[in-house]
């Protein structure tokens, strides 16, 4: 939940910057967003691993300045399910975005309506429904990331040990079948209910973007 929360408005900030322009940059800026997709998990934890551990570029700097340590922490697990999650959360915002009618900014522009008002009273409500879209996905991506989060931050009990990997650990010791299962029916209750609920969410959202 926290990797959801703190990646969306990153999300949202990279969707306004790929969304309906053409610039130099752009193309790149879409290959690095989208690269986690592509990598093995286990590539991707690596690299948080060299750029934000304890003695890597951006950790040693969080960690001298700020006494901020990610590596092997449970705030470094956010951060390998936030890299992720962000793909996917991403594009749905993307699309939502590019499908608006930028007429209607246009209208509201020529009325008098500063950039922010327009997109806190038209853009971000007509983008609701793919806002709604990545935070679920990116729910659903946290919940199940394993690979980059163990690399990152390996399985400590009571730290940085996620459903998935307590589910890895379980199906290591014989006879604890049962665990792995009460674990497994956890994962899809969790995952099922997300899902009711934004099917839920998003069709109140249709009906109060279109008046009805």
């Amino acid at each position: 939940m926290w990797s959801t929360l703190c990646t969306l408005p990153i999300a949202l900030f990279l969707s306004l910057a790929l969304a309906n322009r053409r610039y130099m940059g752009r193309n790149l800026l879409n290959a690095v967003v989208h690269l986690p997709l592509v990598l093995p998990p286990v590539v991707t934890g690596y690299a948080l691993l060299i750029f934000f551990g304890r003695q890597g570029a951006i950790g040693a700097w969080l960690a001298d300045s700020f006494g901020i340590v990610l590596a092997f922490k449970w705030t470094g697990a956010v951060l390998a399910a936030s890299v992720m999650s962000l793909p996917l959360m991403v594009r749905p915002i993307v699309l939502s975005l590019e499908a608006t009618d930028t007429r209607l900014n246009a209208a509201a522009a020529t009325l008098g309506a500063s950039r922010l008002l327009i997109f806190l009273t038209i853009t971000l409500p007509l983008a609701a429904p793919g806002l709604l879209a990545a935070t679920v996905l990116g729910f659903a991506k946290s919940l199940g990331e394993f690979g980059a989060t163990v690399t990152f931050v390996a399985n400590i009990p009571g730290e940085t040990r996620t459903l998935p990997n307590a589910i890895y650990t379980q199906l290591q010791i014989p006879g604890a079948e049962n665990a792995v299962l009460q674990l497994a029916v956890l994962s899809v209750v969790l995952s099922l209910v997300a899902l009711l609920l934004a099917e839920w969410l998003g069709w109140r959202l249709n009906r109060r973007v279109h008046g009805q």
